[in-house]
């Protein structure tokens, strides 16, 4: 039986985010936003997606984005700091946030406790351990998600982007064409581009 805090991530999240937050750290946190800004456009109080953008902005900052000074990212220093004396199990959770998967995903299948992605610049299948019902999410679907390995599961972050059933094919094609086309582009890209386009899309409608 599955214990529900193999399935929890969050107060090791909320630790990582207190110390990627400290007054030292604001001119990063600053910078990390004007670029993330930059790639997937700027998002104010009274657009749709403002509140659903910081979670993915804070992930970018988390997990993405390294520090010029160290080479690292905060999730990468923190694993180095913390894992020294954490128990293996807790510093089995710290790594977690090290490798994070996150990039545009087909949704192949929704089962009980489970939902199947296929990333779609590698084209790999990832089963997510989900147990709530995710509102509107349907087979098929296009979605912006991050995956974060935690207790030997995936589970996903607290943010991500269901894109329009319209722009589905076009995701689709130009994904593919740029994998054989263009492979020396980076997936995330694409993946700045398209939330850059959801975003006048609801903006524009």
């Amino acid at each position: 039986m599955t214990d529900d805090r193999q399935l929890s991530y969050q107060p090791f999240l909320d630790e990582l985010s207190a110390f990627a937050s400290t007054e030292e750290r604001q001119p990063a946190l600053l910078e990390a936003k004007t670029e993330y800004t930059k790639h997937t456009g700027e998002v104010f109080e009274d657009d749709k997606q403002f509140e659903m953008r910081m979670g993915p902005f804070l992930d970018y900052y988390l997990f993405d984005r390294s520090r010029p000074a160290t080479g690292k990212t905060p999730a990468e220093e923190f694993y180095a700091l913390k894992s020294k004396d954490a128990a293996p199990e807790v510093a089995q959770t710290y790594r977690g946030f090290t490798e994070t998967v996150h990039g545009l995903f087909e949704v192949r299948k929704i089962g009980k406790g489970m939902v199947r992605l296929r990333e779609l610049h590698s084209g790999k299948d990832h089963d997510v351990t989900e147990r709530r019902p995710i509102a509107g999410l349907e087979k098929g679907d296009i979605i912006e998600a991050r995956l974060i390995p935690t207790g030997g599961f995936l589970l996903f972050a607290a943010s991500f982007c269901c894109h329009s059933k319209a722009a589905f094919k076009a995701i689709l094609k130009e994904s593919k064409r740029r994998k054989k086309k263009e492979p020396e582009r980076s997936p995330r890209e694409l993946v700045w581009e398209c939330a850059k386009m959801a975003l006048k899309v609801d903006r524009y409608r």
